[in-house]
């Protein structure tokens, strides 16, 4: 089959090229790839930046997000048939969306929305999952509290705020002005121009931050927050805690708990709490945020859609910041 890989960490582009079929282990549905969207994960991962907590092995095909059709499945599989229209965030170190097939574990999967394209779904998994797990499983939002979420035109920015919405809380984000209609029609309250204005000033007592931005933005993020409440970081540092619960040996833990210490100690000092989020393929999760999507709670948000032999230019257009939503590779 056709698909795009790496053979070491790297700059440059991906290489097209044939690789052998997967094959369905016995819990495991064998997914015809018909479209799939983009991450900055991809390109992190290409770039060797999570080489120690994700040590791939080479040659590796990239790609997380995957919408397609079941061709065949395992012997323990019970929740999917062939023919099943399914998306999923697959795991890590089962990666490779950026392929004809692959082989996806049967947890990691729902049934796709019945309301959306392969391509809006192929959107969403990575992104909303995200959102999912830091705003319901972590922050649990409640009705009436207040949550900023940085760089709300991004892609998980876009479905973020619609899931905060949803669960009754106010919400604040950064974004340039060209953006601003678009988010407050998903539902943002309140829209600052980051390139004018500076949020600190702008922002207090908030139950929640979700933070994607660099670390200078994350301490500035702690200032807003009330006493007791949390930022939660898809960014980074790691924590000490994500370092016992990824199994890593005793020197990466220490390597993290020397990253995360400055952060740690200022939120202790301000009695708000630090986590960093590092998301996880679940395919229950996922069956939820279809239900939401199906009620139109959740929509997803689209940038650009390119052909599957314009998958190293669409990875590039990711790494330009410039997309606002998801950009997604039309596989067949």
């Amino acid at each position: 089959m056709k698909a795009y890989i790496i053979n070491k960490y790297t700059k440059d582009g991906l290489q097209f090229a044939d690789v052998p079929m997967p094959r369905a282990g016995d819990n495991d549905v064998l997914v015809e790839v018909h479209s799939a969207s983009l991450n900055l994960l991809d390109s992190k991962i290409k770039k060797g930046e999570f080489k120690l907590l994700l040590p791939y092995k080479f040659p590796l095909i990239l790609g997380h997000d995957v919408a397609g059709i079941v061709t065949q499945v395992g012997k323990n599989v019970g929740k999917f048939k062939v023919g099943d229209e399914v998306y999923s965030r697959v795991r890590d170190f089962r990666i490779g969306t950026f392929a004809e097939y692959i082989a996806i574990n049967e947890s990691d999967v729902a049934l796709k929305p019945k309301n959306l394209t392969m391509e809006e779904s192929a959107s969403i998994p990575l992104v909303a999952l995200t959102a999912w797990q830091a705003l319901v499983e972590n922050a649990n939002l409640k009705k009436g509290q207040k949550v900023f979420i940085q760089a709300g035109s991004g892609g998980v920015g876009t479905i973020a705020i619609q899931l905060a919405k949803h669960l009754g809380v106010t919400v604040a984000t950064t974004a340039s002005t060209k953006s601003f209609e678009l988010l407050k029609s998903l539902g943002a309250d309140v829209v600052i121009d980051y390139k004018t204005q500076d949020f600190e000033t702008m922002l207090k007592d908030y139950d929640v931050v979700l933070n994607s931005q660099d670390n200078k933005t994350l301490e500035k993020s702690i200032n807003i927050l009330k006493p007791g409440g949390q930022v939660i970081s898809i960014s980074g540092p790691p924590t000490p805690g994500f370092a016992n619960e990824i199994g890593l040996p005793w020197y990466l833990k220490i390597v993290l708990s020397l990253l995360s210490l400055g952060i740690r100690k200022k939120a202790k000092k301000q009695n708000v709490g630090f986590f960093f989020l590092f998301m996880k393929a679940n395919g229950s999760q996922l069956d939820k945020i279809t239900n939401l999507i199906e009620a139109d709670v959740i929509k997803p948000v689209i940038d650009k859609i390119y052909t599957f032999e314009q998958t190293p230019e669409a990875l590039k257009y990711v790494e330009s910041g410039r997309a606002k939503g998801k950009v997604v590779i039309k596989v067949k």
